[in-house]
């Protein structure tokens, strides 16, 4: 549109109604949402299709507010979504919103309030855009490295047909610490502050040693508690093992060596998750990856962080990927 144009319809404005003003500035601002999307969303570092380089992408056109490419390689198109749990996901324009319904830890009702859609469109979008943030852990810790187990209860939520009968009010399980009905979540912490936490089938050697023994750097020293599953993992793998008694007024031994970093992290964990009234173990992981998120860019944390975590390419670089 040319300038005299431009001022023409300037002019106009003042003939609309208010409704009508309300309704322009309305779509304004998806435009402006739509546009800011592409800068977000950090660009294709290979065709989704056949993994070609991206130099192989070439513009080909533009489709839903989105730069569309065709690969060289596979003739295949795609844009910056493709292959992503968000891909397909329509009302682009709340995606920020959400995201920042996601920092503030709202409900699903909350959220879906917040950003004026239905209740199970928030739900599903809630679990789209932590499905790939679930795996963004750390893959490399060294130094002091405190681990410790913590367990949530068991939970089917949302499901129709139950394999045991209905706990009333939530309820609380039958048994504790290891029971079947206690699903153990490992924490592991380095004194860099370098967080991955595991939800385990089974609180045993084997199951703790396959997510600690690629995790750990071999000079690093490991502070549990007396559990036998931790010691059998440091004596097959090596590694200085130090082992913390909780005691009566005493919480530190031996100066640094001490599990308090993860403990407080089991308690801030817990914590927040009691907004949520229980979640189903299903969907546990993807909890734990949302808190994981939280901490890791605390104050920091934009709303265009959580969508390129959402997108599987984050920004900020975790430790050993």
């Amino acid at each position: 549109m040319d300038a005299q144009s431009f001022q023409h319809l300037l002019v106009r404005l003042d003939l609309l109604t208010i409704k009508q003003k309300s309704i322009v500035q309305h779509f304004l601002q998806i435009n402006v949402l739509r546009d800011g999307l592409e800068e977000v969303i950090p660009d294709l570092k290979a065709c989704p299709h056949c993994a070609a380089d991206a130099a192989q992408l070439a513009s080909w056109g533009r489709s839903g507010g989105l730069q569309r490419y065709r690969c060289r390689v596979c003739r295949h198109t795609c844009n910056a979504l493709t292959g992503t749990p968000l891909a397909r996901l329509r009302k682009k324009d709340c995606w920020l919103d959400y995201a920042q319904a996601l920092i503030a830890g709202s409900t699903v009702r909350e959220a879906a309030r917040y950003c004026c859609v239905s209740k199970s469109t928030s739900f599903r979008w809630r679990h789209r855009f932590l499905r790939d943030s679930a795996d963004h852990r750390d893959a490399r810790e060294s130094g002091i490295v405190e681990a410790d187990e913590t367990f949530f209860l068991e939970s089917f939520k949302g499901q129709r047909e139950l394999p045991r009968p209905p706990r009333k009010r939530g309820g609380v399980g039958k048994t504790r610490g290891t029971g079947p009905d206690q699903i153990p979540v490992l924490v592991v912490r380095d004194r860099a502050g370098h967080t991955a936490d595991f939800q385990l089938k089974k609180l045993d050697a084997a199951h703790v040693s396959a997510v600690l023994e690629p995790l750990m750097d071999k000079k690093s020293v490991l502070c549990t508690d007396g559990a036998a599953v931790y010691a059998a993992f440091a004596r097959t793998s090596g590694i200085t093992h130090k082992v913390v008694y909780a005691r009566p007024g005493l919480r530190v031994q031996e100066a640094a060596f001490h599990i308090q970093n993860v403990n407080a992290y089991h308690s801030r964990l817990k914590r927040w998750m009691v907004r949520f009234h229980g979640v189903a173990t299903k969907y546990l992981v993807n909890y734990l990856g949302w808190r994981r998120m939280l901490e890791r860019y605390a104050k920091r944390i934009q709303p265009e962080f959580c969508l390129q975590e959402a997108v599987g390419r984050p920004l900020q670089q975790l430790t050993g990927t």
